[in-house]
């Protein structure tokens, strides 16, 4: 898959078109809205938000603070639920589930990736990364599947440093690595390079669109960062609950 770069158009901005069916959009969501009541009070973070997001594809999510862009990336990380509306995940069906089966959808098919890393500090690089196998319940060959991730990320040589002896941009790699080793559905990545200098930052996003084209991985970033937003195929803009289609 090539990489493309996002020229200034309406809400969703398409470099190349995406030609898919419905067997392969990996996230589809219909009518999404999420209420928030606090005491008497009904909070709308979400208005009724649809879109769909083919395998492979590279998204950027963006909008204002209060805008109801974490409200959806927890529901689209399986996170949290609507209140209303359908979202499949993978083919899947997660909108209505209960927390341990949303548990297991978000394990096996979401690979996360924040802005403060998410390492425990007293673990290896290696440790971290085997954390999601052990989780998910797979028993053989965690040591191995881990130390594949880690090298493709290009920490082969770091598997037993804990992440206080890592860079930030290294500790970042290693929550990349951990979020690839269950071989997810998506990589959801919050705001990926906020905590990185410059370069670092961009060897990130560098590495991320590396292992989209390469693999084929699809990513959602979720920013308020236009630089890193226009290295998406697509960028979604959300304003008061509801897709800007006015940006």
């Amino acid at each position: 898959m090539n990489q493309t770069v996002v020229t200034s158009q309406p809400v969703v901005r398409e470099k190349e078109e995406v030609v898919v069916n419905d067997n392969h959009w990996v996230i589809q969501a219909e009518d999404l809205t999420k209420v928030y009541k606090m005491g008497e009070v009904e909070v709308h973070a979400l208005r009724g938000v649809s879109f769909q997001i083919a395998k492979g594809e590279v998204v950027a999510i963006m909008g204002p603070s209060g805008s109801g862009k974490t409200t959806l990336m927890n529901i689209i990380g399986c996170l949290d639920q609507p209140s209303e509306g359908e979202y499949l995940l993978d083919g899947e069906q997660v909108s209505n589930l209960k927390d341990d089966q949303l548990a297991s959808i978000r394990n096996r098919k979401v690979g996360f990736v924040f802005q403060s890393f998410n390492l425990l500090p007293r673990a290896s690089a290696l440790a971290n990364v085997e954390m999601p196998m052990r989780y998910a319940g797979v028993r053989q060959n965690l040591r191995e599947k881990a130390q594949q991730s880690l090298e493709l990320v290009g920490l082969g040589d770091r598997i037993d440093h804990r992440p206080n002896e890592l860079s930030g941009g290294q500790q970042q790699r290693v929550a990349i690595a951990r979020a690839l080793v269950n071989d997810p559905a998506i990589i959801l990545a919050d705001e990926p390079t906020g905590n990185l200098d410059t370069q670092a930052g961009d060897e990130i996003m560098s590495l991320l669109l590396t292992l989209n084209r390469e693999k084929g991985t699809t990513l959602v970033i979720v920013t308020h960062d236009p630089e890193i937003a226009e290295q998406a195929r697509r960028i979604i803009h959300i304003r008061d609950g509801l897709i800007d289609n006015h940006m």
